[in-house]
């Protein structure tokens, strides 16, 4: 469980860094737009990751 866990964060690290790395100005500028988002805004879009995360581990769940 724990090397399952390592392994997701991981990944995850490695795709929350691929954008900076690769295109530092437009990060930089979409960072920017999320910043001036109200909060139910961003609300709204951490829900909508949320619920895409739970039906996508669901799915890999259901075909393992």
């Amino acid at each position: 469980m724990k090397s399952t866990l390592a392994v997701a964060l991981g990944l995850m690290l490695l795709l929350e860094g691929i954008f900076p790395f690769l295109f530092p100005r437009q990060w930089r500028d979409t960072v920017n737009r999320i910043a001036r988002l109200t909060d139910g805004q961003i609300r709204f879009v951490g829900l909508a990751v949320f619920v895409c995360g739970l039906l996508t581990l669901s799915l890999v769940h259901i075909n393992s």
